[in-house]
């Protein structure tokens, strides 16, 4: 039987349900130096794939002190061909070297015929690409030998062979799977502006018991030759509506481990604290109403 990514045998979460940080190379030295007082921390997994070197030490130390989860951004889930072999294989020797508490992937693809663009592509919302993706996580979570979190991505194009909507597939890709979700509510945001669909009907197409983890991230406002989009760039403090959003979806979902991620134009690492401690009153907020 597959590991679950929500609960551990005694019920409790495998990533303690407080807000974390995005741990990024450039913070790392420091981080270790001040033990900062923060729940747990996510790297990005393709970094460390080498299982060597000053950066993958430096990630043993954090993971000896803090519980750590592994986020993907290479496996492609969603092309029509099999996940790449060698890149499963290095994944699953880092995992189970840093025996991460969570491990995550985005629902996107990225591969085909053996080339790879660096990006994240969104997927044609219909039953052969659920196929596709259902196969994929199945050899997957089979290598893995646990159940990982697919989280859902910003996406600036839609296809015309949309069979169902994106809340809709996510959920089926988790629900056949046996995955679960990683809900990025930025993301969320993000889609909505540029989709112009309502992103509280999204939230409430969410089963709370598939979500095991929640990203926050800051976006940008772009304009192409006079056409205006938001722009999921995690450069910027979680922006005022994304708060709000994420506090609605605490409401309903009630308190799920919180990610602050930021990637580009990295503040100081107490910024990045200061942000995630915002989040951390919203949980305790939602767990004082349930009280």
């Amino acid at each position: 039987m597959l590991a679950d990514p929500l609960v551990q045998a005694d019920g409790s979460s495998p990533i303690p349900v407080n807000s974390g940080i995005g741990l990024r190379g450039p913070h790392t030295a420091e981080f270790l130096e001040t033990k900062p007082k923060i729940a747990w921390v996510e790297v990005h997994s393709e970094n460390y794939l080498a299982l060597g070197g000053t950066a993958f030490e430096g990630l043993e130390q954090v993971r000896s002190q803090y519980p750590v989860s592994l986020h993907g951004v290479g496996l492609s889930l969603g092309s029509a061909d099999p996940v790449d072999p060698g890149h499963l294989s290095r994944l699953k020797q880092l995992v189970d070297e840093i025996d991460p508490g969570l491990v995550s992937e985005h629902l996107s693809w990225g591969t085909i015929d053996g080339r790879h663009t660096n990006d994240l592509l969104p997927l044609p919302f219909n039953t052969e690409a659920l196929d596709a993706v259902c196969n994929n996580i199945d050899a997957v979570q089979t290598s893995l030998g646990r159940t990982i979190l697919l989280e859902n991505i910003s996406a600036y194009l839609k296809f015309t062979e949309a069979e169902m909507t994106e809340w809709e597939f996510l959920v089926q890709a988790a629900r056949r799977s046996g995955a679960g979700i990683l809900l990025d509510v930025n993301n969320i945001y993000v889609n909505a502006i540029n989709h112009r669909f309502d992103a509280a009907e999204y939230l409430s197409a969410i089963p709370a018991d598939l979500v095991g983890e929640i990203h926050l991230a800051g976006h940008s406002l772009q304009n192409f030759d006079g056409f205006e989009i938001l722009i999921d760039t995690h450069d910027a403090p979680v922006c005022e509506a994304v708060w709000q959003l994420y506090e609605n979806t605490l409401a309903r979902l009630g308190p799920k481990p919180t990610l602050i991620e930021w990637d580009a134009k990295l503040p100081k690492l107490s910024g990045l604290l200061d942000e995630a401690a915002r989040a951390e009153i919203l949980l305790g907020s939602i767990r004082d109403r349930a009280a």
